[in-house]
């Protein structure tokens, strides 16, 4: 399923109060496949969209705006496939500009960003001119990311747990004029603000002020890359950039672009959370709900019970699908009552292997294996039932076998003379008769 066009995802009240939307909630939950989550934050009105559009392969999708004002409210989501991973989904994320003066919400800003932070395999942070130290306060954001997401539920956080969450961080600095270089060496984008990264020296106030947005970006975000681009058109054009192709702007512009393009669809980032786990589009609906719901409540959005909620829903459809498995196969492959109970054993190994096999690939998380367990467990107990109607099965057949055969010995035939030997000799055959038949199973 591709979306044709995006969906605001998280909405926002007139009081400034977020609200998920349900049906791109809807839209999101249909997606089984793995999601790589691309989102971009920054000031408003500094072209955060149209490089979302660009990701997205396409010049038209997330709105423009030729004005002062704010085209993108709350968080708008456009999934589509993933042009370098097959049989995962790319779900882009353009968040509403910082700063809106019409909104004037400091408190609003920051939830948008943090939401940014939680969702995201990759985050880009969109600024204007250059890195100096003015944008870099406006990141201001990051300084109180303690104070707005817990890693653990009880336990004090540790500020270097953060980093293992929290995605990649992209800063892209648009309508750059300047020249990298420093002292006459040309350098690269990403040693620009490495350098723009380091700290001062010394313990006076406004060198704490200095240090603290630069030490947080350092510790939360220890994956960082940088990207610089020129102007695309002259500014007169800017208002038709939708409709311009690659022809129409700068050269080195489009260069800038593909090489950023390729970065974030081929190397940057990892799946949410520590990287280690598959992601996907139902399970990334369900941490958006759960994210929001905290926040709704006036709590702080907790990591920790984030996954667990994901662990309990994820395993949970795990162990019910990789049961139903183990059931389907053990009807399909055994016929009872069997022969022997090595017969049903070797089945039901076979059978358990397989669902054990589903269940990993489907499970999320399930480190002390409790998920697993109860698998084992379900299919225990199933396996001993069949046991039993095995043993069931094989017990009414043999008896309802030996009352047939055995029906047509009637002793009174045999009351003559020589009549025990006949007795004997039709006893025999019949016995022989019994155990040629076939189907008698494990109750001999």
């Amino acid at each position: 399923m591709e979306m044709k066009e995006p969906l605001c995802l998280i909405a926002c009240t007139t009081n400034n109060k977020l609200m998920v939307n349900q049906e791109a909630l809807k839209i999101l939950s249909s997606f089984e496949q793995p999601v790589v989550v691309v989102s971009i934050v920054g000031k408003y009105r500094t072209g955060k969209s149209y490089l979302m559009n660009r990701l997205a392969g396409k010049n038209k999708g997330f709105p423009l705006g030729c004005t002062i004002q704010s085209e993108t409210k709350g968080i708008w989501m456009w999934c589509v496939p993933h042009p370098h991973k097959d049989d995962h989904t790319l779900v882009l994320l353009d968040t509403e500009g910082l700063g809106d003066v019409k909104r004037g919400d400091e408190n609003y800003d920051t939830w948008i960003f943090i939401l940014a932070v939680l969702l995201s395999s990759t985050l880009i942070y969109n600024s204007m001119g250059t890195i100096d130290n003015d944008a870099i306060m406006k990141l201001q954001f990051v300084t109180t990311i303690s104070d707005h997401i817990k890693v653990r539920s009880s336990c004090k956080d540790e500020d270097s747990q953060y980093a293992d969450f929290f995605p990649s961080f992209v800063w892209v600095v648009r309508d750059f004029h300047l020249d990298l270089s420093i002292d006459g060496k040309c350098i690269p984008p990403d040693e620009y603000l490495e350098n723009s990264l380091t700290l001062k020296e010394g313990e006076s106030e406004q060198i704490s002020s200095y240090n603290a947005p630069r030490e947080c970006i350092r510790k939360y975000f220890p994956s960082r890359k940088c990207f610089v681009f020129k102007l695309p058109v002259p500014h007169g054009k800017l208002n038709t950039l939708e409709k311009l192709k690659n022809a129409d702007l700068d050269p080195v512009f489009v260069k800038q672009t593909s090489e950023f393009c390729n970065y974030i669809l081929s190397c940057g980032g990892k799946t949410v959370f520590t990287g280690e786990s598959t992601i996907t589009g139902s399970m990334l609906a369900t941490l958006v709900k759960t994210y929001v719901e905290a926040i709704q409540k006036g709590q702080v959005p907790c990591l920790e019970n984030a996954v667990v909620a994901l662990c309990q829903l994820k395993n949970f459809a795990a162990v019910e699908k990789s049961y139903a498995l183990y059931r389907q196969l053990l009807g399909e492959r055994v016929l009872l009552p069997t022969e022997t109970q090595e017969e049903l054993d070797r089945v039901h190994e076979d059978c358990k292997k397989e669902a054990l096999q589903e269940f990993m690939a489907s499970s999320f998380k399930d480190d002390d294996q409790r998920y697993q367990n109860e698998l084992l467990s379900h299919i225990n107990d199933e396996y001993e039932k069949k046991c039993t109607d095995n043993r069931d099965l094989s017990m009414n057949h043999c008896t309802d076998l030996l009352n047939r055969i055995f029906g047509r010995l009637a002793p009174g035939c045999f009351i003559r003379k020589g009549g025990y030997e006949a007795y004997k000799a039709k006893q025999n055959a019949l016995i022989q008769e019994y155990r040629r038949s076939p189907g008698r199973g494990i109750e001999v």
